[in-house]
């Protein structure tokens, strides 16, 4: 092996060293920020004793809106159980896992785009973490006439009992599901390249109807997180945000020209 191979195997692995302490880094700042975040939750916990006014005055505010009935939305939708559990389902392990693998993505292979969107991410959970705090609400599964889909077909994340656990159930207002889902579908269109990109719009599509039909949330929980997203959006559109996307000049490799 030559001097040059080995600069080459020298300077690979000092990169490969260098990424690896950046995931790590990023790794503890954002658990350290979500034990903040759940410390956080536990203390709206102490003020729930509003949730259940919250909830008709949402439902009544809904209703002068005029946006559909979610309590008809889902007992329409319960007339197809495989897709209610699938519902289920998404709800339960698309949220956290996908989230953690895009920004798992991001900080190894778009290193300056990730850093908008993790403090994007931070703004909209710290306005969330308000709304909580501020507007305890009972989502709808606790509410007359909708269905703990969770606890019917037995895929629930938080119980049958509301008011205990480790996680503040009356944190309904806004849905952080739908706030992550949109920051990540909308972050990947602008970061990425590839024709397929658009394609993950879907994932917010997809759990703003499974929050719904689930009776996890409101309607107006989902457009509430939209607008504090739209809030945070200057953090995530500020410059750089493409700075390491490759171009089209070279994300493909240069031909081997023979002599």
């Amino acid at each position: 092996m030559g001097i040059e191979a080995l600069e080459r195997a020298g300077q690979g692995g000092e990169l490969q060293q260098k990424v690896f302490w950046r995931v790590v880094r990023e790794a503890v700042l954002l658990a350290t920020l979500f034990l903040v975040y759940s410390a956080g939750r536990q203390l709206a916990a102490r003020h729930s004793g509003s949730a259940f006014d919250h909830a008709h005055e949402v439902l009544s505010f809904q209703s002068w809106l005029h946006l559909p009935d979610e309590a008809a939305v889902q007992h329409w939708v319960l007339q197809f159980p495989q897709v209610v559990q699938g519902a289920n389902l998404y709800y339960a392990s698309v949220h956290a896992p996908l989230t953690a693998a895009v920004l798992l993505w991001l900080s190894i292979w778009r290193p300056r785009a990730y850093s908008h969107v993790r403090w994007t991410m931070v703004s909209l959970t710290g306005l969330a973490l308000i709304g909580h705090i501020a507007f305890p609400l009972a989502p709808p599964r606790m509410m007359p006439g909708f269905v703990d889909s969770g606890l019917r077909f037995g895929q629930s994340v938080y119980g049958a009992d509301h008011t205990g656990g480790a996680v503040n159930q009356f944190a309904a207002m806004p849905s952080l599901h739908v706030g992550w889902a949109a920051l990540i579908g909308l972050s990947m269109v602008l970061i990425t390249r590839s024709r397929w990109r658009w394609l993950w719009l879907l994932h917010p599509i997809i759990t703003f109807g499974v929050v719904v039909v689930t009776a996890n949330h409101y309607w107006l929980d989902g457009i509430v997180a939209l607008v504090l997203l739209a809030a945070s959006l200057p953090l995530l559109l500020r410059p750089g945000l493409h700075a390491d996307r490759p171009t089209a000049r070279n994300s493909v490799p240069p031909r081997r020209v023979l002599k």
